[in-house]
């Protein structure tokens, strides 16, 4: 399992869009973040200039949504349907993308459930549950 600690894992978004406008070739998780970054045209500009923003705090009380979370559950969720884990989240991301015609918007209403698992398993110090996550999902 990958669990950077959030500068890892912003080096990880500086570092692969940097390789990509360098043309450099992407090794593994890379491409998913890339994927990711290119669906975000709004964050290049930062992701563009580390030195800026890879110490930034994002706060509720900012009112901005941190890019950083916004993408790395986009990979998460990418990663999640690639395994199928937890079994039949690919099924209702397909009923979801069908149900939206646009595979962007379906990613974020299952960015939305996830979020809200993994702040109630965060709240309730608990590991995130499946069956609320494909629950939630099925409301979609």
């Amino acid at each position: 399992m990958f669990t950077p600690s959030r500068d890892e894992a912003r080096k990880l978004f500086f570092g692969t869009w940097s390789k990509y406008r360098g043309k450099q070739p992407l090794e593994g998780l890379e491409r998913t973040v890339l994927d990711v970054i290119l669906l975000h045209h709004e964050y290049q500009p930062m992701l563009g200039d580390p030195e800026r923003h890879a110490a930034r705090d994002y706060t509720p009380e900012d009112g901005a949504t941190n890019p950083f979370l916004h993408m790395s559950l986009h990979v998460a969720i990418e990663e999640q349907l690639s395994i199928d884990q937890p079994p039949g989240i690919r099924a209702e991301f397909e009923r979801i993308e069908r149900s939206r015609g646009d595979r962007h918007a379906a990613l974020h209403a299952v960015l939305e459930c996830l979020g809200e698992t993994l702040w109630r398993a965060q709240r309730d110090a608990a590991t995130p549950d499946a069956s609320d996550y494909l629950d939630c999902l099925r409301k979609s």
